[in-house]
């Protein structure tokens, strides 16, 4: 099997881990576009001693540590806009939040995200650690739960309310999901994309957005249906089956950008 072969089932995902990492789509695929092009320039670079989404994620993790890239096809501009926006996320971004992402969001083990970060198991350890103690520093917020099957409404109330957090509302259709954002204003949105009715939970964020900015983390088991390289994408997506520790991460994720300021 040729190396594209091997490395493409794993793009939608590492695009996903993009976004999460950076806070902003077109930055996350800059950084993604750029592994790949590096691949593509020297393929006998490409760490063969790992799988290959792991090696994937490794190359992308070069790129993302040298910051040469360039948002192709988009003017000077916006690429001197992505370069400071690289540059701020060097200092919001630490090894500890790189680790948390890719064992939490990736599922990556402690071994293969050292290997993918250049660091050994008990650093990466260490540092998950410190990543944990933030999260317990992070700003508390109010959250809207958009899911249809009560028992995993119910499972993901009791995780962000253990972190803190307080559940505003729980709506299991597009309508009533509307009506409870604009009643209370929430922080952050958690929202599945078939719901109860046969509505879609990505209508009703669309039409939530419309009213009013707000940070929005998709939990769906079909995250290939939200990553197609069309625009809008979300930055934030859970793919189910979920881990708490999972959960955890993507509404830190949401909330330090959100708290940071939008890098768009």
């Amino acid at each position: 099997m040729t190396l594209a072969r091997e490395i493409a089932p794993h793009l939608p995902l590492l695009r996903r881990y993009a976004r999460a990492l950076t806070g902003a789509q077109e930055s996350g695929d800059a950084f993604v576009v750029a592994a790949l092009e590096a691949i593509v320039a020297r393929p006998e670079e490409f760490p063969r001693e790992l799988d290959p989404r792991a090696g994937l994620y490794r190359v992308f993790h070069r790129i993302w540590e040298s910051g040469n890239v360039e948002l192709n096809g988009h003017t000077s501009e916006e690429s001197l806009g992505a370069r400071k926006a690289h540059e701020r996320l060097r200092t919001l971004a630490p090894l500890s939040r790189q680790a948390l992402l890719l064992t939490t969001l990736e599922n990556f083990t402690t071994q293969e995200t050292g290997e993918i970060l250049g660091r050994s198991p008990d650093e990466v350890s260490a540092l998950l650690d410190d990543a944990l103690d933030a999260l317990d520093k992070q700003t508390k917020a109010r959250i809207l739960i958009i899911e249809d099957e009560a028992v995993i409404a119910m499972d993901l109330s009791d995780l962000v309310t253990a972190a803190g957090h307080t559940v505003c509302a729980v709506e299991s259709t597009a309508a009533g999901a509307v009506e409870a954002a604009n009643r209370e204003l929430p922080d952050l949105v958690l929202a599945d994309i078939q719901l109860a009715d046969g509505s879609s939970g990505i209508d009703a964020v669309r039409d939530i957005l419309a009213s009013f900015e707000v940070p929005v983390i998709f939990i769906t088991a079909f995250p290939d249906r939200l990553l197609t390289g069309e625009r809008p994408e979300p930055t934030f997506l859970i793919t189910k089956p979920y881990s708490p520790d999972m959960v955890r991460a993507a509404v830190s994720q949401a909330l330090f950008f959100e708290s940071t300021g939008n890098l768009n």
